[in-house]
């Protein structure tokens, strides 16, 4: 993962750009997939209930999608 300030930032890198998320995507993305790790009864979600979450934060197309 490469942080950028904005898009003229990830342009002067000359990295090519992939997928992109807002910092308060990114926030919702680790609270949700975090926050109950430490529950004994956590269980690794599976591919749709990740696309589920990437879907409910607003993180869409191609790279976000697992079942294909």
């Amino acid at each position: 993962m490469l942080l950028f300030s904005s898009e003229e930032h990830l342009e002067r890198s000359g990295k090519p750009k992939g997928a992109v998320m807002t910092p308060e995507q990114m926030g919702r993305l680790a609270d949700t997939w975090y926050h109950d790790r430490d529950d004994p009864e956590w269980r690794r979600r599976s591919a749709d209930e990740a696309e589920e979450v990437f879907t409910e934060i607003g993180l869409k197309g191609d790279f976000w999608s697992l079942t294909g």
